[in-house]
């Protein structure tokens, strides 16, 4: 398998080729999982830690499952109750983590860059599971995954990414694999929620949600982030639904066929409508979670074989 890589902190810079032998990966554990075969022996004798210093569901759940499914002994720090809240720097975590011969460590942050910062200072393979606004790199590749088992290709698909894409992780690491493998991605959202060098990345800027969704193959929401928000920047969650919510008028003017994706936690009636999200045809947002645990499995195996000691 061809990933030269020691850690996965983000998918800019990645390579089609390396993108593509994890989406194979986790192809393959997806028919796994599938068939009630989940435990293998693969991580038998390592040690991941999954360290949150946001809160997460979805993601944090993911890899510990993932982490159990491979056989590794998993272990959940609890960061509000660690030496973290009681002022240790992270560097002074890294040393920590390092005297407890981790092999693996899945790192969520609030702060942009300390995922690279621990990976820089510890000898486990570090995972970013999203750090501040900057990525989110196992969401955009369980939505790869999601895309590429629906339509067979990530290539030549128009996508638009709606919604608050200024504060989205999930939007940058999602543009940088998509434009990677072919696809054209289109932005869609109020000019106050679009960050200032969004074209400059490759994409297409719309702030009117019609135009941005006309012939689109995949319309992907964002939760709208108000709590890494100023004031000002959208009118009212009303408001915002009328303009920028997905609703089967808006969907209508995408594709027939077009497929209806959002990462979570769903902010119902306010960037999605519920009859929208729950549709059991365009909807694929409960597919998406199947992939995570794939595409967190593939990653946790891939790069074990980077740490791996010798027993």
């Amino acid at each position: 398998m061809h990933f030269p890589h020691r850690h996965l902190l983000q998918i800019e810079g990645l390579h089609p080729p390396e993108i593509s032998a994890l989406l194979d990966l986790a192809e393959s554990y997806v028919l796994l999982n599938r068939s009630g075969k989940t435990q293998r022996d693969l991580l038998r004798g390592r040690t991941l830690i999954n360290m949150f210093f946001e809160d997460s569901t979805r993601t944090r759940t993911s890899f510990e499952l993932a982490g159990k499914r491979l056989g590794a002994d998993v272990l959940n720090m609890a960061v509000s109750t660690s030496s973290v809240n009681k002022g240790e720097t992270l560097l002074d975590t890294a040393a920590t983590l390092n005297a407890m011969q981790c092999d693996l460590l899945v790192v969520r942050h609030d702060q942009s860059g300390a995922p690279h910062l621990l990976a820089q200072k510890v000898d486990a393979a570090v995972i970013n599971a999203g750090d501040g606004t900057h990525e989110h790199p196992t969401q955009a590749l369980l939505d790869a995954l999601t895309i590429r088992r629906r339509r067979g290709r990530l290539e030549g698909l128009v996508v638009a990414i709606c919604g608050d894409v200024l504060h989205s992780r999930v939007a940058r690491s999602n543009i940088h694999l998509l434009l990677a493998m072919g696809s054209r991605v289109r932005v869609v959202g109020p000019p106050t929620l679009i960050p200032a060098e969004a074209a400059a990345l490759g994409v297409e800027v719309f702030h009117d949600m019609r135009d941005g969704l006309k012939d689109a193959d995949i319309v992907m929401m964002l939760r709208l982030q108000q709590e890494r928000m100023r004031r000002g920047l959208v009118p009212s969650s009303r408001e915002y639904f009328r303009f920028y919510g997905l609703d089967f008028e808006k969907l209508s003017l995408a594709k027939p066929d077009a497929l209806v994706m959002h990462p979570g936690p769903m902010n119902r009636g306010v960037e999605i409508d519920s009859a929208v999200a729950d549709d059991p045809v365009r909807s694929v947002i409960k597919e998406q979670v199947e992939m995570g645990v794939a595409v967190r499995m593939a990653v946790l195996d891939t790069l074990s074989r980077k740490t791996r000691r010798n027993d």
